[in-house]
């Protein structure tokens, strides 16, 4: 459980600074570029989830916030690749704000969910939105890989990398 809003806004910037290593990543056919098929989410281009993870983040501080499940926030454009980093700069911003100056006890207040009767904690509100970018960082890297772009490693390591250093690791002794 969360218990200080300041450290879990550190954490939040650690997954923000990975969505902008994995969008700067791409290349420049990556602004054009939508899935051939589906209808919905399921048809969005790269720009449409770039735009998505940045409302939502604004809409997730909303419902923390107590204000309601609600998408208000006007995102700054996303049509093209040039205004992606910036627009989630500008969301990582708004998002700051809106955080910076709660109080801890709202990470343990319940929060009415939009469509039941249940409740969520605060801090688990912020939790989903964390889990809710890594999904639409990780769609957009799937879709990179599909397309043969390169997509970063997320600790700066491929399993070969990682084979090679456990062979060594196994050959020094330390791997019991």
């Amino acid at each position: 459980m969360l218990n200080d809003t300041q450290a879990y806004l550190r954490y939040f910037d650690s997954i923000h600074r990975r969505t902008l290593r994995d969008i700067r990543a791409l290349p420049a056919p990556a602004e054009s570029w939508a899935p051939p098929v589906g209808e919905g989410e399921k048809s969005w281009s790269i720009a449409q989830i770039v735009h998505h993870i940045a409302e939502s983040r604004i809409y997730f501080a909303r419902a923390y916030r107590n204000e309601g499940w609600v998408y208000d926030w006007p995102v700054p454009g996303t049509e093209s690749q040039t205004d992606w980093i910036p627009a989630l700069e500008a969301a990582a911003a708004e998002f700051h704000r809106r955080l910076d100056d709660t109080p801890p006890e709202w990470l343990t207040r319940r929060i009415k969910m939009i469509d039941t009767d249940g409740m969520l904690s605060g801090w688990r509100i912020l939790m989903m939105l964390v889990e809710h970018e890594v999904h639409h960082r990780s769609q957009i890297d799937t879709y990179a890989g599909l397309q043969g772009w390169d997509v970063p490693q997320i600790y700066g390591r491929t399993r070969e990398q990682i084979d090679e250093l456990q062979s060594q690791q196994q050959a020094s002794g330390l791997a019991g």
